[in-house]
């Protein structure tokens, strides 16, 4: 298999694992040093992601739904790059009104041990039109 073809089955993973809730199956997809960047907060780190991921997996967090629409995957040596438009579905666990986000993301893989994991991700999610008054 190709390495954007690799690529393409890693977020393909990662998508059906958030949605199974599998956070261990999440984990192994990503470096020790993933750092995730989002609007309006600090970085996320490996450590504050799975915590987050567990109290969803438990039920303490809402459900969550996505679809990822990769527009490029480029790829130099062990690093590559990915930008896609993502739409994700947190639907809350006792049965409120679901809330969608989408935007643009920009992923950095970094190929170790033969393997592509996500290194960086930076996203411009926002509350998706159907959800604002």
């Amino acid at each position: 298999m190709h390495d954007e073809d690799q690529i393409r089955a890693l977020v393909s993973s990662w998508m059906s694992a958030t949605r199974e809730g599998d956070v261990e199956a999440v984990l192994r997809l990503m470096t020790d040093d993933v750092v995730f960047l989002v609007p309006g907060k600090p970085p996320m780190r490996r450590a504050e992601f799975e915590r987050n991921a567990k109290a969803q997996a438990a039920g303490a967090a809402p459900k969550f739904d996505g679809h990822s629409d990769i527009q490029e995957v480029k790829v130099s040596g062990d690093w590559a790059f990915m930008w896609s438009k993502l739409t994700v579905v947190a639907s809350p666990r006792n049965g409120g009104s679901p809330s969608t986000r989408s935007g643009h993301t920009l992923t950095v893989f970094h190929k170790q041990g033969g393997r592509w994991l996500l290194a960086r991700d930076a996203n411009l999610l926002a509350p998706a039109a159907i959800d604002r008054p």
